[in-house]
């Protein structure tokens, strides 16, 4: 599985990849910037990303603005809603606002900070991706 983390906080993107990595390739990205130029290189390559966990309070280009920048990355180049990367908004907003707008913009899942290991696979798991745990 292909993961890409973007978060701006050193400790909360360790944190997560710290859980994914046992599952697959972890890359990260500290910013909205540096994870469209990752997900356009990923798919331009014929090898997008699995899953994205995506920050929305990040400086420069937000979460928000981001996710709609993939969203419509993986469209212009066919692929459909569902055949893109799972993306799960990973934030410490709890408003119905920021919620509503990250499910508008195609957003699979939303987990609030801080990230617990069982609730966030758990999340996971809802969203149609399963791990086997390496041997």
């Amino acid at each position: 599985m292909r993961i890409l983390v973007v978060e701006d906080d050193f400790i909360s993107r360790r944190l997560l990849c710290r859980y994914l990595e046992p599952f697959g390739d972890c890359d990260v990205a500290v910013n909205g910037e540096e994870a469209v130029d990752a997900v356009k290189y990923s798919v331009d390559q014929g090898e997008q990303y699995d899953l994205i966990c995506l920050d929305i309070m990040m400086p420069g280009m937000n979460g928000h603005e981001t996710l709609k920048l993939i969203r419509d990355y993986e469209e212009k180049n066919d692929l459909q809603l569902g055949d893109g990367a799972k993306i799960i908004m990973t934030t410490s907003l709890e408003d119905h606002r920021s919620i509503r707008e990250a499910f508008k913009a195609s957003a699979d899942g939303y987990v609030v900070k801080p990230v617990e290991k069982k609730k966030f696979l758990s999340t996971l798991s809802e969203i149609g991706i399963t791990f086997e745990v390496p041997l």
